[in-house]
């Protein structure tokens, strides 16, 4: 694993911070149910190799952070984007648009294989190996370890590459047009979700 590099904020992102025109982003929460569970950490890296860690507090406000969620221009690559732009809508009331998902990417693209965690991402396609040992851990603590600062770090320092990785194979195969069209349809899908359409699958038989 590469060295991670981050710096957190405790209330909100500088205003002067400059990001490029893909940001990375992840976020750290208290459990998998958007409905039930609070956002508790948002995570933005520009490709620099530096991540922004932003510590989020219930009935705070972060104008600097959704102003950069809420920039159009942007194009924002998640991985799995479906679970953090749910967590990002009924917690800051953002709905991101230009989005990429590396997940969805990878679906489509490597259709050789089942694994598409972004562990198996970093390892086949960048020769990188990330710890997920602290995936399940309380994201809800004020006090941060440091092993939790430098895993919600690495889970944002590596998207631009993949990404990168995973558009040559969608150019290559003629599947890029369709990743876009999925990647239009998350608002849908995420909508539907905090609907309650999460299950049954409403495009199932």
């Amino acid at each position: 694993m590469r060295p991670a590099n981050y710096t957190l904020y405790q209330n909100d992102l500088p205003l002067d911070l400059d990001f490029s025109d893909h940001i990375a982003i992840d976020t750290e929460t208290m459990g998998l149910n958007p409905l039930r569970d609070r956002l508790c950490l948002v995570q933005i890296c520009s490709g620099d190799g530096h991540a922004h860690l932003v510590q989020i507090q219930p009935n705070d406000t972060y104008p600097n952070l959704i102003n950069l969620l809420n920039d159009k221009k942007k194009k924002k690559i998640f991985h799995y984007a479906r679970f953090d732009l749910a967590m990002i809508h009924n917690n800051l009331n953002v709905q991101c648009n230009n989005i990429y998902c590396t997940k969805i990417a990878s679906k489509l693209a490597r259709t050789y294989t089942d694994k598409h965690g972004l562990k198996d991402l970093c390892k086949e396609l960048l020769n990188v190996e990330i710890s997920k040992q602290k995936q399940s851990s309380d994201w809800g603590n004020k006090n941060l370890s440091e092993d939790q600062l430098k895993y919600a770090a690495s889970d944002v320092l590596y998207l631009h590459e993949i990404m990168n990785k995973l558009n040559d194979i969608l150019n290559r195969e003629d599947r890029m047009i369709l990743a876009e069209k999925c990647f239009e349809f998350l608002s849908t899908r995420v909508y539907l979700d905090l609907q309650g359409w999460g299950e049954p699958d409403i495009f199932s038989h």
